[in-house]
């Protein structure tokens, strides 16, 4: 059966512009009621999708964290492209994780971690986060359950590369995030089932920024852009966003 895979955006609303970045097997969906909460406000934001991202997880375990990487430069160019020079860059999870790389590699107006992993210490949660999601993605596609047992066991059994690519993205990550200077809005869901929530505190103590403040969300879970408080989090994020002195 045939799925509709999930595309990029690009919402225009103004001069000032957001980069928003999705998570680890997650896709464009993630970020996109913040997208269109901020365009409604005059911002301008673009979600790519990383390789392997928003298809089948045969894929996912194709790709790797250098791609990704490429990716989010990539989508940085587009938006430079569209004639955007102050690029302020929100990223759930893996897309924090990014974000906060992009911060201490060039210039960007901001960084808005939300729900980042600093410590690859969640292989085990991450590995269940990838079975479920391949499982998922083999029932829309309608395959019967032995051969989705089948084939998430082969999936799992040839990931163990890509997982520790990835582990190696967030402690690169981790030991550069003292050479951010940029203004920073640090987010974390404090029933976080899924990463180790002294990220947050370990992100916000480490950066160099200036302007720097760390909201804990009492309500949510990991993908805290989809949760209960998502509305609090957009008003959050929209009077950070307005703090900074942009040209």
């Amino acid at each position: 059966m045939k799925i509709k895979l999930p595309e990029p955006f690009t919402f225009e609303g103004g001069d000032r512009a957001v980069l928003l970045l999705h998570g680890f097997t997650g896709h464009s969906a993630d970020v996109r009621m913040l997208g269109r909460f901020l365009q409604k406000k005059g911002y301008t934001c673009h979600a790519p999708i990383y390789r392997g991202h928003g298809q089948p997880p045969e894929e996912l375990i194709k790709a790797n964290p250098d791609q990704w990487w490429e990716d989010v430069q990539a989508a940085v160019q587009h938006l430079k492209e569209l004639g955007h020079d102050e690029i302020a860059v929100a990223g759930l999870s893996l897309g924090g994780v990014l974000g906060l790389k992009l911060a201490y590699s060039q210039p960007i107006k901001a960084i808005i971690p939300m729900c980042a992993p600093m410590f690859f210490d969640n292989e085990t949660q991450l590995t269940k986060g990838f079975k479920s999601f391949s499982k998922e993605f083999k029932q829309l596609e309608k395959k019967d359950e032995e051969t989705i047992e089948a084939e998430v066991q082969a999936l799992l059994d040839n990931s163990a590369e890509m997982f520790q690519r990835l582990g190696g993205l967030i402690t690169e990550v981790k030991d550069h995030i003292d050479h951010i200077y940029a203004p920073a809005f640090v987010v974390q869901a404090r029933n976080d089932g899924m990463i180790n929530t002294d990220s947050a505190t370990y992100i916000y103590d480490n950066v160099e920024s200036d302007q720097k403040d760390i909201k804990w969300y009492e309500d949510s879970g990991h993908v805290i852009t989809l949760d209960k408080e998502k509305d609090q989090l957009h008003e959050d994020i929209y009077q950070f966003l307005e703090s900074l002195s942009w040209s």
